[in-house]
C-alpha cells in the first residue's frame, strides 16, 4: 500500500538536513570504506522497514560493483557465504546496536567486533548505524517515497 509522503522533508529545517547529509558523507569518507558502510545502511534499513533508503542504497552498492545476488544475500547474511568475517561482525554489530533499546550488544557481540576493528573504526561504525536509523526514522515516519526516477546524486 502507497502512502503520500505527509510533509515535504527535504524542503524544510534546512540546518537540520544539511547537518544530516554532512554527517552520512563524514561516515562514507571514514577508514570504514564505502563497500562496508552501504552494506551496514542496506542491513539497517531493512531491517526498519525505511524503503527509501533500501533502495538508495541498493543503487549504491550496484554501482560499486557489488554483486546483486550478494546483495539480494544482505537479509540472510548469516547463511550466506559472500561476506567476509569483518562484513559479518560489522553486520551483527549494526543489527545488535539497532536493536536498542529492546535488546543490548552483548560481550560476545563486542568481543567478535573487537577482533577486527580498531576502537576509532568502532566509533566510526557506531555513527554509521546512529545515521542511518535516523534516515531511517524520518523517511518511514513521513513517509518519504521510493521515487521512480531517482534524483541525481542518490
Amino acid at each position: 500500500m502507497t502512502q503520500a509522503a505527509r510533509i515535504p522533508f527535504f524542503q524544510l529545517a534546512p540546518a537540520n538536513l544539511q547537518a544530516m547529509i554532512a554527517l552520512s558523507a563524514s561516515v562514507k569518507k571514514s577508514s570504514l570504506g564505502a563497500r562496508l558502510v552501504e552494506l551496514i545502511n542496506l542491513r539497517v534499513s531493512q531491517l526498519n522497514g525505511c524503503g527509501v533508503c533500501i533502495d538508495m542504497h541498493w543503487r549504491d552498492l550496484i554501482k560499486q560493483g557489488a554483486e546483486p545476488r550478494h546483495l539480494n544475500a544482505v537479509a540472510g547474511w548469516r547463511e550466506a557465504p559472500f561476506f567476509s568475517a569483518l562484513e559479518r561482525a560489522a553486520l551483527n554489530w549494526a543489527e545488535a546496536v539497532n536493536a536498542l533499546p529492546h535488546r543490548q550488544p552483548s560481550d560476545a557481540d563486542f568481543a567478535e567486533l573487537k577482533e577486527h576493528f580498531t576502537d576509532n573504526e568502532i566509533a566510526e561504525l557506531s555513527y554509521a548505524i546512529a545515521v542511518i536509523r535516523g534516515w531511517n526514522a524520518i523517511n518511514a515516519s513521513l513517509h518519504n517515497q521510493i521515487p521512480e526516477v531517482p534524483a541525481p546524486g542518490f
